[in-house]
């Protein structure tokens, strides 16, 4: 009953300062601004509803990280965006992928460092490593205190209030087999996180450029080792989950191939094949939402 009472209170608020619409080239999009947590500060929420949708079916749904990056450029800080809708309306229009919903989290600012850096990796630092790995942040300017990661609590967010919220609200297919995570660099660390503590939640996870490093190096870097092991122990079950990764060779690309080549080989001894994982890479591309867009049509076909 608490939980109910808090959606209902939730959508409420959120409902009453909504419906905002950002361009979009194809169907339409609900805002809930200011959606508000227990766990984490509140955000702005976009749901992207497909052409032709109905309360009549049933929808897959699309749980996607830095939501003000993925529909409208003239929007975003850097004139870029994923074009998620016009990438989904093309496959939607030929039939390859099933009916589905992206609900775009908008990420916290300052903050999106600590909410997307899969906490648990992180404390099997030592206290030296976490010391140095802050310090780097700050001089990165990617933080403005302590680095504390706080991505346990997002994916509490997620998982126990806005998932229930979404479910609530929208005519979705509620099992892991309809529920997918996706997103690039940082979020897609805590897409491929997610899917990890969440197994029963998410039955697929897209990581798009997946930033392995956690800073911004790989010399005298400790923080991959720790991610290939949580993947060895933390892996979901082959037979009822899919993951896709992919990364470029420019730019922040340009450090991840050692990285995944080692994920990689932990994905093939989990017992995954081209079934239920895929492994892109993409010469040439950049650390972009350009690049992703011009590649989203892969994780979709994919997962969907």
């Amino acid at each position: 009953m608490q939980k109910i009472c808090f959606i209902l209170i939730t959508f409420f608020l959120t409902s009453v300062i909504s419906a905002q619409e950002l361009s979009v080239s194809s169907g339409t999009i609900k805002r809930f601004s200011n959606y508000k947590s227990q766990f984490v500060d509140a955000r702005t929420i976009d749901v992207w509803l497909p052409e032709g949708f109905s309360e009549n079916e049933k929808y897959a749904v699309l749980y996607m990280q830095d939501g003000q990056m993925l529909f409208d450029a003239k929007s975003t800080w850097n004139k870029q965006a994923w074009e998620i809708d016009e990438v989904a309306a093309t496959l939607l229009t030929q039939g390859k992928i099933q009916k589905f919903i992206v609900v775009g989290i908008w990420n916290n600012g300052q903050k999106r460092h600590s909410e997307y850096f899969p906490q648990k990796p992180y404390q099997t630092l030592n206290s030296t490593q976490q010391t140095n790995i802050s310090n780097i942040l700050l001089k990165r300017g990617k933080i403005n205190s302590e680095f504390i990661p706080a991505s346990d609590n997002y994916l509490k967010f997620v998982t126990a209030e806005l998932k229930p919220f979404i479910d609530s609200n929208f005519p979705t297919q509620k099992d892991a087999k309809h529920t997918f995570i996706a997103g690039s660099s940082m979020g897609a660390l805590i897409s491929l996180y997610a899917i990890c503590e969440y197994p029963t939640v998410f039955g697929g996870a897209a990581c798009l450029s997946t930033h392995w490093t956690g800073i911004y190096q790989n010399e005298d870097n400790p923080i991959p080792d720790t991610f290939f092991s949580y993947l060895k122990n933390k892996l979901p079950d082959s037979k009822n989950h899919k993951i896709y990764f992919d990364y470029g060779d420019q730019t922040l690309d340009s450090l991840y191939q050692p990285s995944q080549q080692k994920v990689d080989a932990i994905m093939k001894s989990k017992g995954y094949t081209s079934k239920n994982w895929e492994t892109r890479f993409f010469p040439g591309e950049n650390h972009s939402e350009l690049a992703w867009a011009k590649r989203m049509q892969f994780p979709l076909l994919f997962l969907l």
